[in-house]
């Protein structure tokens, strides 16, 4: 008696794609073997609600969510991320906008960091001319080419792979003897490999990679290897968010089936779309990068090498590496040399990565005096406290909050986001700016944080984050901003017809309390490490904050809302993308990428879960600023002077 489950057909509308599958199989499944790409931002748990396709024909076997309401569910509308096949079906999934955007530009261009060390990439190029064979002399021309270049480089032995051995002959010949090679510098200066190889009269451009593998999103960099020029820059939504908006979603997505292969094929399909990008306008291809360094989180860091970053979520949460192992492009499948050696920076813990190593060698906190206090805020918020001699780290989860998940009208900050938002004391009307002053499609993290600090202020809400609505209703009139909607009361920042969606954009106490949570997760994280090293507010000589979403944050609001220590502004400064700019540093020097290791094997990693004072600082941060108003002196008289 057969055991195989019966297929099932599933019409996908309106594209009316067509697949067959097994009895039970997920939706969003079944939508991938028909080529939809549908977003599940919690990788799959049903929590986020974001993924709802509407069942117009047939049976599925799905439980009910908080996220659809009854009449939804009698209208067929599931989760396609939990909703399973039980029958032949016909099923229609809406357009969504951001999901279109994930091939596109997802981030502003950094700017060019500076070049901190000498350049020495390790990566050679040199122009040889041999004798060719004759009967008086039939040395093979493997070994006319080792001693050629071995006597050129100063090296005592080559290694060869055989690719190049394969074409050797062709290339040779092809040069009229005479070649460029590209020769990596081994361990040692003494042994070597031989990258490419090259006719003489063809170009070979030495060309290198740096790229910043984000959550969110990726950026990279072409770099010329000899001087150092940044010869293009681009950025794009890192394609793993449909899986999963946060790490803890991706891990978890990462053990159903092939999800870990699904994850790692996602950003290497990202990574792929950028290098495409970066090398369209130029003569040659991308053959020509030789050389690749990465900076990630550890999470990122493990999927992108194919490693399972199981454990990282569990208790006594421990990845499987921080040290990775040197790998080629052509292991990988990247469109690269494929044997470019790619370099991942190493990481510190489980939630402190080789994105914070780089930002530690980028804003020099190992190397200089001053008491630092160094911020990558994301979706974790990664801190490094100390100075040369010595260094302290720890994270915090803040959640996907900041990026725009878990909040009903926020967006990442692409085109259209609410980015600033100032409130009138007197009238209590908001004025906003978006993202290319395109019409308002949402808000993001900065404008999130401008909203919180406004209503603060002003007296839209409460200390405790709740919404005046009966006061500011009264004061506001008959189309009072603050009110009481589907959602709960809600404060409105942009009408149905001046917005880009044609609806309200607004903020809820849901969303309000989901911004109170991740802005107190971090103050909490600096709160325990301050206090781990006996340090005071008044101690920190200088706060850097790196990442790119912590360039666009007002240090003004971030302080009114207690996300940062109340401190005299002078003292703060951005450093943009400190992950990419150490992986810039370390493509170009072997003095960056030897100084990054030992400066990852100087911290001392705090762990906050193991900490028990850090559930007692998260709870006094749950208020704004804080529940100890003392702490914020300087909000502590805006709110007096409000209430005056």
């Amino acid at each position: 008696m057969s055991s195989q489950k019966p297929l099932h057909q599933v019409v996908f509308a309106p594209e009316g794609r067509t697949v067959r599958v097994p009895h039970d199989t997920l939706l969003v499944d079944a939508a991938a073997q028909a080529g939809l790409f549908i977003d599940i931002p919690c990788g799959g748990q049903g929590r986020c609600g974001r993924c709802q396709v509407k069942v117009e024909e047939g049976l599925t076997t799905h439980g009910e969510s908080p996220y659809l309401s009854r009449q939804q569910m009698a209208e067929g509308w599931v989760l396609s991320c939990v909703c399973r096949v039980a029958s032949d079906l016909k099923v229609t999934v809406p357009p969504k906008r951001e999901r279109e955007r994930a091939v596109t530009t997802a981030s502003r261009k950094a700017a060019a960091p500076p070049l901190d060390w000498p350049v020495s990439p390790g990566i050679h190029r040199f122009s040889v001319e041999l004798s060719p064979p004759s009967l008086e002399d039939p040395t093979t021309d493997l070994e006319r080419l080792t001693v050629a270049l071995t006597r050129r480089g100063g090296f005592s032995s080559l290694e060869v792979p055989l690719p190049i051995v394969q074409q050797l002959p062709v290339t040779l010949r092809r040069g009229d003897w005479r070649v460029n090679a590209v020769v990596e510098q081994g361990p040692t200066p003494e042994r070597a490999r031989l990258l490419a190889l090259h006719p003489g009269h063809e170009p070979c451009p030495l060309w290198g990679l740096a790229v910043d593998i984000g959550t969110t999103n990726v950026v990279a960099f072409l770099v010329d290897l000899e001087s150092g020029k940044i010869l293009g820059q681009a950025s794009s939504l890192n394609r793993q968010v449909a899986r999963g908006e946060d790490v803890i979603s991706r891990i978890i997505y990462s053990l159903k089936g092939d999800g870990l292969a699904v994850l790692q094929r996602l950003v290497m399909e990202t990574i792929t779309s950028l290098i495409a990008e970066l090398t369209a306008p130029r003569p040659a291809d991308s053959a020509h990068i030789h050389s690749v360094v990465v900076a990630a989180n550890t999470t990122m860091s493990h999927l992108f090498l194919g490693i399972t970053p199981r454990h990282i979520r569990e208790e006594p949460y421990v990845p499987v590496t921080n040290r990775y192992p040197v790998v080629r492009a052509g292991e990988l499948g990247l469109p690269l040399n494929p044997n470019a050696a790619i370099y991942t920076i190493p990481s510190i813990a489980a939630y402190v990565g080789g994105d914070i190593t780089s930002g530690a060698l980028t804003s020099g906190i190992y190397k200089t005096p001053a008491l630092t206090l160094f911020m990558d805020v994301g979706t974790n918020g990664e801190i490094v406290l100390g100075n040369a001699d010595w260094l302290m780290t720890d994270a915090c989860s803040a959640g996907p909050a900041f990026e725009g998940a878990g909040i009903r009208c926020g967006m990442r900050a692409i085109p259209g986001a609410i980015e600033d938002i100032t409130i009138s004391s007197k009238t209590l009307e908001p004025t906003i700016r978006t993202i290319g002053d395109e019409p308002p499609q949402g808000i993001c993290g900065s404008g999130m944080i401008s909203a919180l600090s406004e209503m603060l202020i002003t007296g839209v809400i409460s200390r405790s984050g709740r919404l005046n609505v009966d006061s500011m209703g009264q004061r506001m009139g008959e189309r009072s901003r603050v009110r009481r909607g589907d959602h709960g009361p809600e404060y409105v920042f942009v009408w149905a017809q001046d917005s880009g969606t044609g609806k309200d954009i607004s903020f809820s106490e849901v969303d309000i309390d989901n911004l109170i949570r991740a802005k107190g997760a971090i103050y909490a994280g600096i709160e325990v490490m301050l206090k781990s090293a006996g340090i005071t507010h008044d101690m920190i000589e200088q706060v850097l904050i790196g990442g790119a979403f912590g360039q666009h944050i007002n240090i003004e609001d971030a302080i009114q809302i207690g996300l940062l220590p109340d401190l005299p502004w002078e003292r703060f400064k951005y450093l943009g993308n400190t992950s990419l700019s150490g992986a810039y540093n370390v493509l170009l020097s072997r003095e960056a990428r030897a100084k990054a290791e030992e400066v990852a094997g100087k911290m001392t990693y705090l762990e906050l879960i193991a900490d028990n004072s850090f559930m007692n600082e998260f709870t006094a941060a749950l208020f704004l600023p804080h529940t100890e108003i003392d702490k914020f002196p300087s909000v502590k008289v805006l709110l007096e002077q409000g209430s005056q």
